[in-house]
C-alpha cells in the first residue's frame, strides 16, 4: 500500500485505457503516453495492461506503507528515494516507511510510476483507468488528493519481485528518439492526411507543415489547442458530428487546430486536416504548454511501420529487462 502526500486533480491513475466503447460515447482514456507507461511495467515483470500513476502536476510525493518494487518512466520529474536521487527510466525496491518525490525537470511534461502487481482499483469497462469527463475509473473518477491511499496488485510482495538491490533501469530508445528529433525545442510529429484534407488550399497545407504550432495554455488530457497561422477553409463547409480519436487535429472556424489527445471527445463536426500516428501519441503527451509541434506527412505503409517497429522495441526490452531481473519468460 502506498499513501499519497503532495499531489494535484491532474494526476490520476491510468492503465492502457478502455477501447471499444466510443459507439456509446465513452472515450478511450488510459495514460497520455502509453509507451511510458508500458516500459514501466515491462522493467516491473507486470501485465501491460497493469495500471500505474500519470503525474502531470509537480511536485509529487507518496510513501510505501509497505516492501514494494516500483519504477519511475516518462519525461519531466527528478525523483528521488528519501533524499537518494534515482536515474530517469529506473526501477528500485522501496521499503515500508520511505518516501519518493517527483520533483519537475527542464524537459518533458509527465511521468509514471508502476508498481509491482499494479495499482489495485476496481476495474470499470474492462479497465482501471480515471474517465475525468465520465467521473468513474481509477479513485471514485477523479485525481489524486493528499491523503489517498491505493492498494497494490497481488504481486506486490519482495518474496516475488526480483529486482537487484540498486535497482536497473533502461535507456529507452523511444526516449532517445524523442530527444533526436526534438530540434529547437520543436516536437516532430508525424500525421496521415485528414479526412478533409482537401477542403483546404495547398497554400494552407504548406503554412500546416512549415509552422511550428505553439501549445497554448489551454491543453489537458482531452486535447491541446494550438496557436500559429490561420487555417481556412477553401469554403464554407457543414458537417454531420461524427466519431473522432485520439490524434485526430481539426480546424475549427477560428483557424486555430485542435488535437484530440487521450480523454478525446467520441465525435465532433469540426474539419479534419490531419491524424497524428498511433506510434507518436506518446510524443504530444511529452510536449510541454510553451512547447512548439512541426507535423511531417507520411503514408499509411509508414504510420504502420513506425508501430511495428516500437512494438517491436517493447519486446526486445520485456526480454532483456527479464533477463537482468532473473524472471521467468527471459
Amino acid at each position: 500500500m502506498i499513501e499519497v502526500l503532495t499531489t494535484g486533480l491532474p494526476n490520476t491513475i491510468q492503465d492502457l485505457g478502455r477501447p471499444g466503447y466510443l459507439n456509446i460515447g465513452i472515450g478511450r482514456s488510459g495514460a497520455m503516453d502509453r509507451v511510458a507507461l508500458e516500459v514501466g511495467n515491462i522493467l516491473l515483470g507486470n501485465c501491460a495492461e497493469c495500471a500505474g500513476i500519470e503525474v502531470a502536476l509537480f511536485p509529487f510525493k507518496l510513501r510505501f506503507l509497505s516492501n514494494v518494487a516500483f519504477s519511475i518512466t516518462g519525461a519531466g520529474s527528478v525523483a528521488t528515494l528519501d533524499d537518494e536521487p534515482l536515474p530517469p527510466y529506473w526501477t528500485r525496491v522501496a521499503r515500508s516507511g520511505q518516501t519518493l518525490h517527483l520533483a519537475p525537470s527542464t524537459g518533458g511534461a509527465r511521468a509514471y510510476i508502476t508498481f509491482a502487481g499494479g495499482v489495485d482499483v476496481p476495474s470499470v469497462l474492462s479497465s482501471r483507468s480515471t474517465d475525468l469527463k465520465g467521473r468513474f475509473g481509477g479513485l471514485d473518477g477523479r485525481g489524486l488528493k493528499r491523503g489517498d491511499r491505493l492498494s497494490l496488485g497481488s504481486a506486490c510482495t519482495e518474496e516475488v519481485v526480483a529486482v537487484p538491490t540498486a535497482g536497473f533501469g533502461a535507456a529507452s530508445p523511444l526516449l532517445q528518439n524523442f530527444l533526436e528529433t526534438t530540434d529547437s525545442n520543436v516536437t516532430i510529429v508525424r500525421v496521415l492526411p485528414g479526412a478533409e484534407r482537401n477542403e483546404f488550399t495547398d497554400e494552407v497545407h504548406s503554412s500546416f507543415f512549415t509552422s511550428a504550432w505553439l501549445v497554448t495554455k489551454d491543453a489537458n488530457r482531452t486535447g491541446y489547442r494550438l496557436n500559429g497561422p490561420s487555417l481556412p477553409l477553401k469554403r464554407p463547409i457543414e458537417l454531420f458530428s461524427h466519431g473522432i480519436v485520439p490524434g485526430t487535429i481539426q480546424v475549427p472556424p477560428s483557424g486555430q487546430p485542435i488535437i484530440q489527445l487521450a480523454d478525446a471527445n467520441t465525435c465532433g463536426g469540426y474539419p479534419k486536416i490531419a491524424n497524428v500516428i498511433e506510434a507518436d501519441l506518446w510524443r504530444l503527451a511529452q510536449t510541454r504548454v510553451g512547447g512548439r509541434i512541426r507535423f511531417q506527412e507520411v503514408g499509411r505503409d509508414a504510420a504502420i511501420a513506425a508501430q511495428r517497429e516500437q512494438a517491436a522495441q517493447l519486446r526486445d526490452l520485456r526480454q532483456i529487462s527479464n533477463l537482468v531481473a532473473g524472471r521467468a519468460g527471459a
